[in-house]
């Protein structure tokens, strides 16, 4: 063990290649009492690939973090030396274990960091996009109207855009990030580090022609704002008055919010309904 006092370790490992878990990792995970895994099927396999035999895995994810918290802590107390692992890469920036390192520091326990890698940082370094500054935003949400927000919020911040998504959802996300976003560089990263690994070069206003069967783990990397990204206001304005009065006073609010939206870039669809209903309707605008 790198060192002698109980604490809790946060242990990056492999993306995907075993050969880059470092040799400090390596004693730390062996020498625990305790590894606490996302996935620990996951990471058992990782352990055998390794030929690392861990004195106790147990598994600690989103569903299980607040009720194995407490328990944690206490072996902690205890003295005993506790890793926390996720499936791949560097623990908390995606992954549970927050509100667990935030408990430790609050009671005054030891918390260490073993950096490793990451995929954030491994698709930027060689992806060829400009890599400072840059936003992470983690996993995108799953609905619609939350992945418009989070694009719509971001719309005007300098320097590039990390993020995951799922394949099935790829397309989708960069077409809503292509409107709110406007054109920019993109860079489709999958499979980092594994046998399989491929970097998709292309434009954020074309990424409809990417594949439709991309497998593997997808780091996706928007490059910084090209122009301005949010339409002026006064011209948001301007459609919903003609959006209004193609509808008449019957027009539903929503639906002229959803047309507008596709015509303007950096706006959701939820700030151009809040727009709308606070002119009071139709008149004002």
């Amino acid at each position: 063990m790198p060192s002698t006092a109980p604490r809790l370790w946060i242990v990056a490992t492999p993306l995907g290649n075993p050969g880059d878990l470092s040799p400090r990792a390596r004693a730390v995970l062996t020498e625990a009492d305790l590894v606490l895994a996302e996935d620990t099927r996951r990471t058992a396999r990782l352990f055998r690939d390794c030929g690392i035999e861990a004195r106790r895995l147990q598994s600690f994810h989103d569903h299980n973090e607040a009720e194995r918290q407490e328990s944690v802590l206490r072996a902690l107390r205890e003295g005993q030396n506790v890793a926390l692992v996720s499936d791949a890469g560097t623990p908390l920036l995606a992954d549970p274990g927050y509100r667990l390192v935030r408990a430790c520091r609050k009671e005054g326990l030891s918390v260490s960091p073993l950096p490793g890698p990451s995929a954030p940082v491994t698709a930027l370094s060689a992806a060829g996009i400009p890599p400072l500054p840059h936003s992470f935003l983690g996993f995108l949400p799953r609905d619609a109207s939350g992945r418009d927000a989070l694009f719509a919020a971001f719309a005007h911040v300098p320097g590039s855009l990390i993020f995951f998504e799922r394949k099935d959802r790829l397309k989708e996300s960069l077409a809503q990030a292509a409107r709110l976003l406007g054109p920019r560089e993109v860079a489709v990263c999958r499979e980092l580090t594994k046998e399989h690994e491929e970097f998709i070069l292309t434009r954020l206003e074309n990424s409809a022609d990417l594949p439709d069967d991309l497998l593997g783990e997808i780091t996706v990397i928007i490059g910084p704002p090209e122009q301005v990204s949010r339409s002026p206001e006064n011209e948001v304005m301007a459609l919903l008055e003609q959006e209004m009065e193609t509808d008449g006073p019957q027009g539903k609010p929503r639906q002229v919010a959803r047309r507008v939206q596709d015509m303007v870039r950096g706006w959701s669809g939820k700030e151009i309904y809040a727009l709308l209903t606070a002119t009071d309707r139709p008149g004002n605008l």
